[in-house]
């Protein structure tokens, strides 16, 4: 049966905590969201793809998490046991992350668990992309829980044009060195997605990165990550029939941009403001992080591929 693309939320907010919550509630609300009954278990999973805060626009914000865990309790009852999860990379320790972002803060303060799934259960799954199997190692977490949450960043990178919602559920993946994924990575990521699909994106669109950081101030919303992927790579100035992993997704059936709408704000006002990144400009930033990363790499020991994990 072929699917189709679904309603995707456009909400403005701003900083507060009281604020973000009242975002998520509407742009749920906008797109008719109803979870399922007798939910007992919650993971979500935000996008700690290295250590910069959320206001660099790597990083999910802690602030969009918490409010989730809010919008949860509220909807299914504060005994509901919530995990907010992420997987080691080759860059990146999620213990680090963890600690180093506000997680373990939040986790503290909101009494839900911290877990990373390069730790938990492994279930080993093959998917076929093409002529290409592709083997994963999928954590069970995501596979057992009643309610999966994705809680990905908009922003541009370097080997696939974009990344938010398919990507964050590469980062699923237990396996740290996600890095052997990379000489096919637009197949990986449609692969991931065949096996997991999130029943919510919530997007953080608070701060968001194109050339630079900017404020978007903005939360999407949708049932669907292609969907979602559809409408953020049109905000950040890209057409996304020319987007390499969209392209295959479509071929693979997991993703349909026939169908898909937008609700809440105009999607002109954020393309506007999203600052679109030249290509000079961009392998320039690009060169100056791999520098970074070396040094990393040297003062800490840790191994970095030349080509990065991809963030």
């Amino acid at each position: 049966m072929e699917i189709m693309g679904e309603i995707v939320s456009l909400v403005k907010t701003q900083s507060s905590g009281e604020d973000i919550r009242e975002a998520i509630a509407k742009a749920l609300d906008l797109i008719d969201f109803k979870s399922k009954n007798n939910i007992s278990s919650v993971v979500i999973k935000p996008n700690l793809c290295y250590y910069w805060n959320a206001s660099t626009g790597y990083t999910t914000d802690p602030r969009l998490v918490s409010a989730i865990i809010d919008w949860v309790r509220d909807t299914h009852g504060v005994d509901t046991d919530i995990k907010i999860v992420e997987a080691d990379a080759t860059a990146m320790k999620t213990k680090h992350a963890f600690l180093m972002l506000g997680y373990e803060k939040l986790a503290a303060s909101k009494k839900v668990v911290l877990l990373n799934l390069s730790d938990d259960n492994i279930t080993e799954k093959k998917v076929k992309i093409g002529k290409r199997e592709i083997e994963f190692k999928i954590p069970s977490s995501l596979l057992d829980t009643d309610l999966f949450v994705s809680a990905p960043k908009l922003k541009i990178m370097r080997n696939v044009k974009i990344t938010c919602a398919l990507k964050n559920t590469f980062g699923c993946i237990s396996s740290p060195r996600k890095i052997v994924y990379h000489p096919f990575l637009e197949e990986a990521i449609v692969g991931i997605n065949k096996i997991l699909r999130p029943d919510l994106t919530i997007v953080d669109g608070l701060v968001a990165l194109g050339h630079h950081p900017v404020k978007l101030n903005m939360i999407m919303a949708s049932t669907d990550p292609f969907s979602v992927d559809w409408t953020a790579s049109r905000i950040m100035g890209y057409n996304p029939s020319r987007i390499k992993f969209m392209k295959i997704a479509m071929a693979e059936n997991i993703g349909n941009p026939e169908g898909i709408t937008t609700r809440g704000e105009n999607i002109e006002e954020f393309q506007r403001i999203f600052p679109k990144e030249p290509v000079l400009s961009l392998n320039h930033h690009w060169n100056l992080l791999t520098r970074l990363f070396k040094l990393y790499a040297k003062a800490t020991k840790d191994v970095i591929h030349p080509s990065l994990e991809g963030i």
